[in-house]
């Protein structure tokens, strides 16, 4: 194989050897049938023996002259049929790009419309044989010339219908690797309606124009015999109903695959998979059906992927609520809980280790906290540097916000005890009235919780750095929580810094005995928020 040929895409190759082995069988064999069926009717089964009385050697000539041409014409047929589906080889590489896109579009063309260059190559050869049989048979008998004749038109018209759908079938692969690489833009060959027609001409009113012409032969020249007459019927009638079945199967299954196709793609899609794909493999507006299918879902792909990310910005809550309504600014009064979470010792920990290292500590520290609260149907409503604060209640409702968020409290504080070596941080867990909603100018805006539940969790948190357990929760939080308040025990009041009144701090139960407050044990001052 030559390095042009190696460097050359799949697309640019041409039709594969085993496409064009699997041509030459559909070709072949169907037309060397048509011409057998068409040889026994016209030689035993019309009554054309007293057309050859006078001229004994007319069966001879005519089978001499069948078996002669049907080996050229295998033999022509299959020479002509090549170089019609021929391509050149494909331009080397380095190639500049305009031979390159007329070599694509040469590709293109000879396997778009490969059913119609096969076609018009067995058209002219049957053409071909109507005139010899018309030209050794007309001298000796005008009628014979023209019966003959017309039977080999019928039986060419018929094969050939057949052989245009075994061809469509074959090329099904190679339709599917060009018009993958470039979907169609209209349709290529004759449209759906104009296929149903034509399977309806080709598949019966053609046979059954053979049989309405041998009734007006017997009524206007007679020559029938009862017998001869029902054989006529017989045989005629077999080939119609023989054909017509063929033709009308292999255009329904044509027709159906494309919308198969579209069909289980679709239930891919509807299961949730938005990387399903449909090959385009038709040249007819099923093909178009087909491209825009694909057009649709990726349309659907690039949409989710966006979700997704939005999702990820501000909480599937948040995204879900801004795709299903109309967004404005401005906010509503909500009952929210809320949780603010603070690395203890994040200044420390930012100057003594890399940057790389530190940025793995942060994120496998938030993969915790957002395991966590997303487990109690919370969301991160934002990361600040080494802190993050996560809403209950908003913008879903929830039946029991603050006791959600404190049996978040308690199950973060014993993860990052258990899972984080080396890692401690302050949690602050609070709730009340809010205002929630988005915040920002039309260009840019956010939706967040602004309010005094947030203020007092963010103080929580310093005072949850200095005790045992880090966690601490509101006493407002407990009076709206149901059953989790129970595991949780006040253990002092106190006034926060920046606040007037006191408040009252719990923890977990099971923390309660060993929560006397200690000497200050870390960076005093507000949590870091970046």
């Amino acid at each position: 194989m030559s390095a042009a040929s190696r460097s050359a895409a799949p697309e640019d190759r041409g039709l594969r050897l085993v496409t064009r082995l699997a041509l030459g069988i559909v070709v072949v064999t169907p037309n060397i049938v048509g011409a057998g069926v068409v040889l026994v009717v016209a030689a035993w089964v019309l009554p054309l023996g007293t057309l050859v009385q006078d001229d004994p050697g007319a069966l001879l000539r005519n089978l001499v002259a069948c078996g002669g041409y049907l080996l050229a014409a295998v033999v022509v047929g299959s020479v002509w049929g090549h170089f019609r589906m021929r391509v050149p080889p494909p331009p080397p590489a380095g190639a500049d790009e305009r031979v390159v896109r007329k070599h694509r579009k040469r590709v293109r063309r000879v396997v778009l419309r490969g059913p119609l260059r096969l076609a018009t190559v067995q058209t002219v050869l049957w053409a071909a044989a109507i005139v010899l049989f018309v030209l050794i048979n007309v001298f000796a008998s005008p009628r014979l010339g023209l019966s003959v004749g017309v039977t080999v038109a019928l039986g060419g018209v018929a094969t050939v219908a057949v052989t245009y759908r075994l061809v469509e079938r074959v090329l099904r692969p190679e339709v599917a690797r060009v018009l993958n690489d470039r979907p169609p833009e209209g349709r290529i060959l004759p449209g759906v309606a104009l296929r149903a027609v034509g399977s309806w001409v080709l598949g019966t009113a053609v046979p059954l124009v053979g049989l309405l012409l041998a009734a007006a032969s017997s009524l206007v020249l007679g020559g029938y015999t009862t017998e001869r007459l029902g054989l006529v019927v017989l045989v005629l009638g077999g080939v119609a109903l023989t054909v017509g079945l063929l033709v009308t199967v292999l255009t329904a299954v044509s027709t159906a695959a494309p919308i198969l196709a579209v069909r289980r793609a679709q239930r891919r899609v509807e299961d949730g998979d938005y990387d399903a794909e449909v090959p385009v493999f038709d040249t007819t507006e099923l093909g178009l059906l087909q491209a825009g299918f694909n057009t649709m879902v990726g349309g659907l792909r690039e949409r989710e992927r966006v979700r997704d990310l939005f999702g990820r910005h501000v909480g599937e809550d948040v995204a879900r609520t801004a795709l299903e309504n109309d967004v404005e600014l401005g906010g509503e009064v909500r009952e929210v809980a809320v949780l603010f979470v603070d690395i203890v010792g994040s200044t420390r920990l930012a100057a003594s280790r890399p940057p790389q290292e530190v940025v793995e500590m942060l994120n496998a520290f938030f993969a915790v906290v957002i395991d966590v609260v997303e487990q109690h149907d919370g969301w991160i409503n934002k990361f600040e540097g080494d802190a993050a604060l996560a809403v209950f209640g908003a913008p879903t409702e929830l039946p029991d916000a603050a006791g959600c968020a404190l049996r978040a409290g308690r199950e973060l504080a014993r993860r990052i005890a258990d899972e984080l070596d080396g890692m401690s941080a302050g949690i602050g867990v609070s709730a009340g009235e809010a205002v929630a909603g988005n915040i920002g100018d039309t260009r840019r805006f956010e939706y967040t919780v602004i309010g005094d539940p947030v203020n007092e969790a963010a103080r929580l948190t310093e005072a949850a750095k200095e005790i045992d357990g880090c966690v601490v929760a509101s006493g407002a939080i407990l009076a709206r929580a149901g059953d989790e308040a129970g595991r949780w025990q006040v253990i002092e009041s106190r006034v926060l810094r920046g606040r007037d009144e006191e408040t009252e701090l719990a923890v977990p139960t099971e923390n309660a005995p060993a929560c006397a407050a200690e000497p200050a044990r870390v960076e005093r001052g507000a949590p870091s928020l970046g």
